[in-house]
Protein backbone atom coordinates (compact mmCIF):
# COMPACT_ATOMS: atom_id res chain seq x y z
CA UNK A 1 0.00 0.00 0.00
CA UNK A 2 0.65 3.47 -0.86
CA UNK A 3 -0.57 6.74 0.42
CA UNK A 4 0.77 10.07 -0.67
CA UNK A 5 0.25 12.98 1.54
CA UNK A 6 0.46 16.58 1.10
CA UNK A 7 -0.40 19.50 3.42
CA UNK A 8 -0.46 23.58 2.91
CA UNK A 9 -1.44 23.60 -0.47
CA UNK A 10 -2.57 27.25 -0.34
CA UNK A 11 -3.51 27.08 -4.47
CA UNK A 12 -1.36 24.95 -6.13
CA UNK A 13 -4.31 23.28 -8.24
CA UNK A 14 -1.88 22.21 -10.93
CA UNK A 15 0.31 19.98 -8.02
CA UNK A 16 -2.64 19.20 -6.49
CA UNK A 17 -3.58 17.67 -10.09
CA UNK A 18 -0.57 14.82 -10.03
CA UNK A 19 -0.18 14.02 -6.31
CA UNK A 20 -1.71 11.29 -6.45
CA UNK A 21 0.15 9.51 -9.22
CA UNK A 22 1.67 6.25 -8.15
CA UNK A 23 -0.62 6.11 -5.23
CA UNK A 24 -3.70 3.61 -3.82
CA UNK A 25 -4.29 7.22 -1.78
CA UNK A 26 -3.93 10.93 -1.11
CA UNK A 27 -4.29 12.56 2.27
CA UNK A 28 -4.59 16.34 2.12
CA UNK A 29 -3.93 17.64 5.59
CA UNK A 30 -5.85 21.16 4.99
CA UNK A 31 -4.41 24.62 4.08
CA UNK A 32 -6.21 24.63 0.66
CA UNK A 33 -6.79 27.94 0.80
CA UNK A 34 -4.02 31.25 -0.72
CA UNK A 35 -4.74 34.39 1.09
CA UNK A 36 -1.38 36.28 1.00
CA UNK A 37 1.67 33.94 -0.28
CA UNK A 38 4.94 34.80 1.54
CA UNK A 39 6.67 34.32 -0.87
CA UNK A 40 5.55 36.08 -3.79
CA UNK A 41 3.32 39.03 -2.74
CA UNK A 42 1.42 38.91 -6.31
CA UNK A 43 -0.39 35.95 -5.32
CA UNK A 44 -3.26 35.08 -3.33
CA UNK A 45 -6.99 36.88 -2.15
CA UNK A 46 -5.06 39.93 -0.65
CA UNK A 47 -2.86 40.92 -3.96
CA UNK A 48 -5.77 40.30 -6.11
CA UNK A 49 -7.84 42.77 -4.28
CA UNK A 50 -5.61 45.35 -2.85
CA UNK A 51 -2.43 45.29 -4.85
CA UNK A 52 1.28 44.06 -4.18
CA UNK A 53 2.44 47.14 -2.74
CA UNK A 54 0.16 46.69 -0.04
CA UNK A 55 0.49 43.19 0.20
CA UNK A 56 3.74 43.98 0.41
CA UNK A 57 2.99 46.33 3.80
CA UNK A 58 1.04 44.28 5.43
CA UNK A 59 3.88 41.12 4.88
CA UNK A 60 5.87 43.68 6.78
CA UNK A 61 3.93 44.12 9.89
CA UNK A 62 3.15 40.44 10.27
CA UNK A 63 6.52 39.32 9.57
CA UNK A 64 7.34 42.14 12.54
CA UNK A 65 4.62 40.51 14.61
CA UNK A 66 3.11 44.20 14.94
CA UNK A 67 -0.42 42.45 14.47
CA UNK A 68 -2.95 45.06 15.96
CA UNK A 69 -1.36 48.02 13.06
CA UNK A 70 -1.52 45.01 10.41
CA UNK A 71 -5.34 44.72 11.81
CA UNK A 72 -5.91 48.42 11.78
CA UNK A 73 -3.99 48.35 7.86
CA UNK A 74 -6.45 46.02 6.47
CA UNK A 75 -9.47 47.42 8.27
CA UNK A 76 -8.52 50.81 6.23
CA UNK A 77 -8.04 49.06 2.80
CA UNK A 78 -11.18 47.49 3.05
CA UNK A 79 -13.02 50.50 3.80
CA UNK A 80 -11.34 52.27 1.29
CA UNK A 81 -12.60 49.48 -1.25
CA UNK A 82 -16.17 49.76 -0.20
CA UNK A 83 -17.19 46.03 -0.96
CA UNK A 84 -18.42 43.75 1.99
CA UNK A 85 -15.94 41.89 3.04
CA UNK A 86 -17.28 38.38 3.95
CA UNK A 87 -18.54 38.58 0.27
CA UNK A 88 -15.56 39.25 -1.24
CA UNK A 89 -13.57 36.54 0.57
CA UNK A 90 -16.70 34.17 0.41
CA UNK A 91 -16.56 34.70 -3.46
CA UNK A 92 -12.90 34.33 -4.43
CA UNK A 93 -12.64 31.48 -1.60
CA UNK A 94 -15.02 29.73 -3.60
CA UNK A 95 -13.54 30.12 -7.03
CA UNK A 96 -9.87 28.67 -5.25
CA UNK A 97 -11.96 25.77 -3.99
CA UNK A 98 -13.55 25.22 -7.05
CA UNK A 99 -10.69 24.31 -8.60
CA UNK A 100 -8.75 22.69 -5.69
CA UNK A 101 -11.26 20.04 -5.32
CA UNK A 102 -11.59 19.25 -8.62
CA UNK A 103 -8.11 18.57 -8.49
CA UNK A 104 -8.10 15.50 -5.91
CA UNK A 105 -8.14 12.20 -7.10
CA UNK A 106 -9.77 9.30 -5.70
CA UNK A 107 -9.68 8.34 -3.39
CA UNK A 108 -8.46 11.43 -1.53
CA UNK A 109 -8.80 11.82 2.53
CA UNK A 110 -8.97 15.30 3.43
CA UNK A 111 -8.88 17.47 6.83
CA UNK A 112 -9.36 21.30 7.24
CA UNK A 113 -6.32 23.66 8.07
CA UNK A 114 -6.48 26.70 9.78
CA UNK A 115 -6.72 28.81 6.68
CA UNK A 116 -9.77 27.06 5.77
CA UNK A 117 -13.65 27.72 5.91
CA UNK A 118 -14.75 23.96 6.72
CA UNK A 119 -18.70 25.57 5.74
CA UNK A 120 -18.04 25.05 2.43
CA UNK A 121 -16.07 21.87 2.01
CA UNK A 122 -18.90 19.96 1.63
CA UNK A 123 -20.53 21.99 -1.51
CA UNK A 124 -17.39 21.27 -3.30
CA UNK A 125 -15.96 17.43 -2.07
CA UNK A 126 -16.78 14.93 -5.17
CA UNK A 127 -17.84 11.47 -3.92
CA UNK A 128 -13.85 10.45 -4.26
CA UNK A 129 -13.07 12.74 -1.40
CA UNK A 130 -13.76 11.51 2.12
CA UNK A 131 -13.58 14.63 4.62
CA UNK A 132 -12.71 13.85 8.32
CA UNK A 133 -12.35 15.91 11.26
CA UNK A 134 -11.84 13.76 14.01
CA UNK A 135 -12.86 10.81 12.66
CA UNK A 136 -11.08 7.47 11.93
CA UNK A 137 -10.59 5.53 8.37
CA UNK A 138 -8.63 1.98 7.78
CA UNK A 139 -6.45 1.65 4.84
CA UNK A 140 -5.29 -1.96 4.24
CA UNK A 141 -5.07 -2.61 7.78
CA UNK A 142 -4.01 0.80 9.54
CA UNK A 143 -5.78 3.23 11.28
CA UNK A 144 -5.89 6.80 10.45
CA UNK A 145 -7.16 9.24 12.53
CA UNK A 146 -7.72 12.85 11.40
CA UNK A 147 -7.66 16.07 13.12
CA UNK A 148 -8.58 19.35 11.33
CA UNK A 149 -7.80 23.08 11.85
CA UNK A 150 -5.69 24.76 14.09
CA UNK A 151 -5.78 26.74 17.15
CA UNK A 152 -6.00 30.56 18.35
CA UNK A 153 -3.68 32.85 17.53
CA UNK A 154 -3.20 36.58 17.01
CA UNK A 155 -3.26 36.41 12.85
CA UNK A 156 -6.91 35.09 14.16
CA UNK A 157 -7.14 32.93 10.50
CA UNK A 158 -10.94 31.27 9.40
CA UNK A 159 -10.06 27.92 11.57
CA UNK A 160 -9.10 28.39 14.37
CA UNK A 161 -10.20 27.10 17.71
CA UNK A 162 -10.00 26.24 21.66
CA UNK A 163 -7.43 24.30 22.80
CA UNK A 164 -10.56 22.49 24.73
CA UNK A 165 -12.17 22.10 21.49
CA UNK A 166 -9.33 20.44 20.16
CA UNK A 167 -7.92 17.99 22.59
CA UNK A 168 -11.92 16.60 22.33
CA UNK A 169 -11.05 15.59 19.01
CA UNK A 170 -7.67 14.15 19.35
CA UNK A 171 -9.56 12.21 22.39
CA UNK A 172 -12.76 11.24 19.77
CA UNK A 173 -9.55 9.26 18.06
CA UNK A 174 -8.44 6.85 20.21
CA UNK A 175 -5.60 4.41 19.34
CA UNK A 176 -5.17 5.21 15.96
CA UNK A 177 -1.55 3.74 13.92
CA UNK A 178 -1.50 7.01 12.26
CA UNK A 179 -2.29 10.32 13.64
CA UNK A 180 -2.91 12.90 10.99
CA UNK A 181 -2.92 16.91 11.97
CA UNK A 182 -2.78 20.02 9.77
CA UNK A 183 -0.79 21.50 12.81
CA UNK A 184 2.42 19.67 14.60
CA UNK A 185 2.39 18.55 17.83
CA UNK A 186 3.83 20.88 20.70
CA UNK A 187 7.48 20.32 20.24
CA UNK A 188 10.02 23.19 19.98
CA UNK A 189 11.49 21.63 16.58
CA UNK A 190 8.67 20.94 15.24
CA UNK A 191 6.85 24.14 15.57
CA UNK A 192 9.84 26.73 14.85
CA UNK A 193 9.80 28.22 11.87
CA UNK A 194 13.30 29.24 10.58
CA UNK A 195 12.27 31.76 7.97
CA UNK A 196 9.44 33.29 9.76
CA UNK A 197 11.47 33.31 13.04
CA UNK A 198 8.77 32.09 15.29
CA UNK A 199 6.96 29.51 16.69
CA UNK A 200 4.08 28.75 15.46
CA UNK A 201 1.30 27.19 17.30
CA UNK A 202 1.79 23.39 18.52
CA UNK A 203 -0.95 21.21 20.39
CA UNK A 204 -0.57 19.92 23.84
CA UNK A 205 -3.04 17.50 23.15
CA UNK A 206 -1.29 15.83 20.31
CA UNK A 207 1.97 15.16 22.03
CA UNK A 208 -0.25 14.00 24.86
CA UNK A 209 -1.79 11.15 22.58
CA UNK A 210 1.32 10.65 21.22
CA UNK A 211 2.97 9.93 24.26
CA UNK A 212 -0.17 8.20 25.34
CA UNK A 213 -1.14 6.20 22.59
CA UNK A 214 2.35 5.88 20.30
CA UNK A 215 1.08 5.68 17.25
CA UNK A 216 3.49 4.47 14.18
CA UNK A 217 3.47 7.76 12.78
CA UNK A 218 2.04 11.64 13.33
CA UNK A 219 2.14 13.45 9.79
CA UNK A 220 1.02 17.30 9.60
CA UNK A 221 2.16 20.37 7.68
CA UNK A 222 1.47 23.95 9.14
CA UNK A 223 5.19 25.11 9.93
CA UNK A 224 6.72 25.65 6.25
CA UNK A 225 10.54 25.67 7.14
CA UNK A 226 10.67 24.00 10.15
CA UNK A 227 13.38 23.96 12.39
CA UNK A 228 13.16 19.77 12.88
CA UNK A 229 11.19 18.34 9.36
CA UNK A 230 11.55 14.78 11.13
CA UNK A 231 11.93 13.25 14.68
CA UNK A 232 10.67 10.41 16.91
CA UNK A 233 8.83 10.95 20.51
CA UNK A 234 9.24 7.80 21.78
CA UNK A 235 8.31 4.85 19.01
CA UNK A 236 6.61 7.39 16.88
CA UNK A 237 7.66 9.04 14.22
CA UNK A 238 6.70 12.81 13.40
CA UNK A 239 6.89 14.02 10.19
CA UNK A 240 6.20 17.64 8.19
CA UNK A 241 4.95 16.43 5.38
CA UNK A 242 6.04 19.54 3.79
CA UNK A 243 5.09 22.76 2.14
CA UNK A 244 3.04 21.52 -1.10
CA UNK A 245 2.48 25.14 -2.20
CA UNK A 246 5.99 25.61 -2.76
CA UNK A 247 7.10 22.14 -3.60
CA UNK A 248 4.61 20.53 -5.01
CA UNK A 249 5.76 16.95 -4.35
CA UNK A 250 4.05 14.96 -1.60
CA UNK A 251 5.56 12.80 1.25
CA UNK A 252 5.14 9.02 0.63
CA UNK A 253 4.13 6.02 2.80
CA UNK A 254 4.39 2.63 2.31
CA UNK A 255 3.72 -0.43 3.92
Amino acid sequence: MRVHVVSDVHGNAEGLATAGEGADALICLGDLVLFLDYHDHARGIFPDLFGVENADRIVALRTARRFEEAREFGRRLWAELDVDRETAIESAVRRQYAALFAAFPTPTYATYGNVDIPALWHEYAGPGTTVLDGQRIELDGRVFGFVGGGLRTPMRTPYEISDEEYAAKVEALGEVDVLCSHIPPEVPELTYDTVARRFERGSAALLAAIRRTKPRYALFGHVHQPLARRMRVGPTECVNVGHFAATGRPWALEW
